[in-house]
């Protein structure tokens, strides 16, 4: 074969009960077997000395370094609010301090990206690319950077923790000072600059992610460093809706076994709320939509009963506290209308019911409740993130899968290659499906 000993190579990983892990990294290769074009075995040398490989059926492929040096690769830039994206040729400069350069295998696209594509109700920021539910691979590192290394398989998060801030020594708080979330910057926060480029001229990141490109700069602190095994295009997923809507429920809820717990919305947030209920054991989860079609892919989920608003002449809070004598255990809202909150507030029992906001409203949009509501022990709580700490915990989340404790694969209902990109929009804007992954070498 072509390769040689001597020759930098990237080892696949080593199932850990068979042979020794080696995290897909850069090693050099002393000694090599192989059969055609598949390397059999391999000795390579590295920081903690030889080691004997088997790379299994994966394959160890010769790479060049990038390291260091600008980067020309496809990316998909939305040009204009509300317009097609175009597949360009760009250029990424490489990481800086805090930084890691992306190799991105696998995206998804969220309602978010949307929301901001076509610009309504907020200050147009063009050209940009657009994408923040994502899988990858660590490229390259920018200088202070120790707990990441090429190699590494991560997920990118819109949101950060620097683990040096108030909020993010606390073990209750997920919203870093220094990383949280920001839709109108537009550029690195270290320089001010992107690391984007067409012909010289810059385009703007999303997000501080922007995954619809096939490499893309993020500060370390929004990556989260996650199982090797796992496959990235089940688990790029979890990077923003299903990961907030499963923590609405298990951490914030927190419903006891055998609750009754009612889900508002039943999007990809929603049903991800109510994967978080099945999981924790729920026996009744209702779902509240006003589209009665959503049902049958909701009973997936768990969801047992289903309520649609407009089936009634009274507020939806009466018919389920006459459902459930007097109210449900826990609530989560997931739609961002703000009487849909009011009805998940007051649909909870008195004593002990706890509603959990998880939609964001209108700016203008005003809650109002009767102070007896609070008065008799009802509990309203709000979320960022479902409370997950990005590097923190979405390594657990991720181990939850692996487990088979959550199940990822029913929220995935299409898959479309790169280059049509713009399919999965087209999906989204019409109700078609959850999540859509986008296979980054298509």
């Amino acid at each position: 074969m072509a390769m040689a000993a001597g020759h930098l190579m990237r080892c696949g990983v080593i199932h850990p009960r068979v042979f020794p892990v080696l995290h897909p990294t850069t090693h050099r290769v002393e000694k090599i077997m192989s059969r055609g074009s598949r390397v059999i075995r391999c000795q390579v040398h590295d920081s903690r000395g030889f080691t004997t490989v088997q790379p299994k059926i994966r394959k160890v492929e010769e790479i060049e370094s990038t390291a260091g040096q600008v980067i020309q690769c496809r990316a998909a830039v939305a040009w204009e609010a509300g317009k097609p994206l175009v597949i360009e040729e760009v250029e990424v400069a490489p990481p800086k301090e805090m930084e890691v350069r992306l190799k991105i295998l696998y995206t998804s696209l969220c309602h978010t990206d949307v929301y901001f594509w076509e610009a309504k109700g907020q200050t147009p920021l063009f050209p940009r690319i657009f994408g923040h539910e994502a899988g990858g691979i660590v490229e390259s590192v920018g200088e202070g950077v120790t707990d990441l290394a090429p190699g590494d398989h991560v997920l990118p998060v819109f949101t950060g923790e620097c683990k040096e801030c108030a909020h993010c020594k606390h073990e209750e708080s997920n919203m870093c000072d220094l990383l949280r979330i920001n839709t109108e910057r537009g550029v690195m926060i270290s320089d001010g600059q992107s690391r984007f480029s067409i012909n010289g001229e810059p385009i703007y990141h999303f997000l501080g992610t922007s995954t619809f490109s096939e490499y893309t700069v993020v500060h370390s602190g929004c990556v989260a460093k996650i199982d090797p095994l796992a496959p990235l295009d089940k688990v790029c997923v979890l990077s923003c809706g299903i990961s907030t809507g499963l923590g609405a429920t298990l951490n914030v809820a927190k419903p006891p076994k055998g609750s009754t717990v009612a889900i508002f919305g039943l999007g990809a947030v929603g049903l991800a709320a109510a994967e978080g209920a099945r999981i924790a054991g729920a026996s009744r989860i209702i779902g509240v939509d006003r589209n009665p079609t959503k049902f049958n892919e909701a009973k997936k989920f768990g969801v047992t009963e289903f309520v649609n608003p407009m089936d009634y002449d009274r507020p939806v809070q009466e018919v389920l506290a006459e459902m459930t004598g007097g109210g449900v255990d826990r609530s989560v809202e997931c739609t961002g209308n703000v009487n849909a909150m009011i009805s998940a507030f007051e649909c909870v029992h008195d004593g002990w019911g706890v509603a959990v906001l998880v939609g964001v409203p209108h700016k203008e949009a005003q809650f109002k409740t009767h102070p007896i509501n609070f008065l008799t022990e009802r509990t309203l709580k709000g979320t960022f993130f479902g409370n997950y700490k990005p590097r923190t915990d979405l390594p657990l989340v991720v181990e939850k899968y692996m487990n088979k404790e959550l199940e990822l694969e029913k929220f995935i209902t299409h898959s479309v290659p790169f280059s049509e990109i713009n399919k999965a929009f087209d999906y989204m804007l019409k109700g078609d499906g959850l999540r859509c992954i986008i296979h980054m070498d298509g």
